[in-house]
């Protein structure tokens, strides 16, 4: 999976590619190239990389056993109406002793890979500092019991869940976090990169900058949109330490280093000049802040414009993130949806996006999940070949795609989710789309392993392909589960 990184600025690309967009959109592209064909894990290469997803929060519970120190969510989620029905992540799905459990059921399933994340105040309480040993062998255990049923441990270090005690020092806002980051990644690397090879360092910074800190909906709950861009600037600082980090302790040639963003297409909702700037707006927020911070180790202009307005440039130093580029060996996209935008004349910038003026969301026409996110998986072909074009040479792995749909448990017991299946037909399909299309997409990862905490949401909304009793813990195998075992298996 080593490749050399090529980068092109996405700035002067992204038109042409809304060109693309609109096309699609109107249909002079099929946005079901496969569908008139049985799809088969067959008709992908014998190497792609086949897995399940999870993150800690959300499955691990044990939130204060195990000498795990409390996170920002754990604080955030105890807020009183911070979480729907003030659900926390104190149980969740009982992971931490249901470990075992869980990689049988992914065995039977018959992935590849797990792509867990590592709690870092389990790892680290205090977030620097001593390393908790009841930790260190959680994760040992974890990732042993893993590579004896023949599945690849895939470890993302940061998924959203910074230890409380870095948060009371000012967190993301506090430049001392990328050596913070740093130091982390350097402990977890040398206390199991015996056993895992494929590395994270970020999952979508864009929720942890922008929903936790402009809009508010994620921890730690700030609502301020110049601490947004300056969380946002130490986390691209902290992803490239990271990556030094990693690359420097306990290195193996077969180590595979990267960074999972979340890249939502942002697409004019009408073929207007006022649309298409909106959504430009949105996408340099969205998707080209991150992907020129780590490709390029600068931010596009329109960024730029938004910090200097916000009164934060200061705090941005721009020579500091060119020094600290690191290459990458993969980038992990992690697709749901379409963001439709729209001109709304004299609306302030919508707080996870702040910046772009006299913007807003319109409603996708067609099927909704229980998230309101559209059914598109022509969105994700796009997007796959707009990073090919972009940043040609990096190989492309789908670390979360997936829907919430309202699930029933029927007398039997069993739990049927045909709604669910077709979505992840569907977008394996448009996978194999551009796959066809010379993208070069190395894997995918189902999300999500299993029922579990959907952060703000709580337990409302169930994007498992195995159902989790909220009472007795007991985990069943969807319809969709079975549906990924035996497209596995073909």
């Amino acid at each position: 999976m080593k490749s050399a990184m090529v980068a092109v600025s996405s700035s002067q690309v992204y038109f042409a590619w809304n060109d693309l967009s609109r096309v699609q959109k109107q249909g002079d592209m099929s946005p079901e190239p496969v569908s008139k064909h049985s799809l088969r894990s067959s008709n992908f290469p014998t190497d792609f990389l086949w897995g399940a997803a999870t993150a800690a929060y959300q499955v691990e519970g044990a939130w204060n056993e195990g000498g795990r120190g409390p996170s920002i969510w754990d604080t955030f989620s105890h807020t009183p109406g911070k979480t729907f029905n003030g659900d926390t992540g104190d149980d969740a799905v009982d992971h931490y002793h249901r470990f075992k459990e869980d990689v049988a059921l992914m065995s039977e399933m018959g992935v590849d890979a797990y792509r867990f994340s590592i709690s870092w105040s389990r790892l680290i309480p205090e977030g620097t500092g001593p390393i908790n040993p009841e930790g260190v062998v959680f994760y040992r255990s974890l990732c042993s019991e893993l590579v004896d049923a023949g599945i690849i441990p895939n470890a993302t270090l940061y998924h959203w869940d910074l230890p409380q005690a870095l948060q009371d020092r000012s967190g993301w806002l506090n430049e001392d976090s990328v050596e913070w980051f740093a130091e982390y990644a350097a402990v977890a690397k040398k206390q199991l990169g015996d056993l895992v090879q494929m590395w994270s360092t970020l999952n979508e910074p864009w929720c942890s900058a922008f929903l936790g800190h402009s809009a508010g909906e994620h921890a730690p709950g700030v609502t301020n949109s110049g601490s947004s861009f300056v969380a946002a600037h130490h986390l691209m600082l902290a992803h490239h330490a990271a990556i030094r980090a990693l690359r420097d302790t306990e290195s193996r040639d077969d180590d595979q280093l990267g960074i999972v963003l979340n890249l939502i297409p942002a697409w004019p909702e009408n073929d207007i000049p006022e649309d298409r700037a909106a959504a430009s707006g949105v996408d340099a927020v969205q998707n080209r802040l991150f992907l020129d911070a780590v490709f390029d180790g600068t931010y596009p202009e329109e960024v730029i414009g938004y910090m200097k307005r916000y009164g934060v440039e200061d705090r941005i130093d721009l020579d500091r993130l060119a020094e600290a580029l690191e290459p990458i060996d993969y980038i992990g996209v992690n697709y749901y949806n379409i963001n439709h935008i729209e001109h709304v004349s004299g609306a302030d910038p919508m707080p996870p996006w702040p910046g772009p003026e006299e913007a807003g969301l319109a409603t996708p026409s067609g099927e909704l999940t229980e998230m309101g996110w559209g059914v598109e998986p022509v969105g994700l072909t796009w997007m796959l070949e707009r990073l090919a074009t972009e940043y040609p040479g990096i190989p492309l792995l789908i670390m979360e795609n997936g829907a919430a749909y309202p699930d029933a448990v029927a007398s039997d017991g069993t739990v049927d989710d045909p709604k669910r299946v077709e979505y992840l037909r569907r977008h394996i399909a448009a996978i194999h789309d551009a796959r066809d299309r010379g993208v070069p997409v190395q894997g995918y990862f189902v999300w999500s392993l299993l029922d579990n905490f959907e952060w703000s949401h709580g337990y409302s909304k169930l994007f498992g392909i195995v159902h989790v009793d909220r009472t007795t813990m007991k985990r069943t195998m969807k319809t969709s589960g079975h549906w990924y075992r035996e497209f596995l298996a073909s």
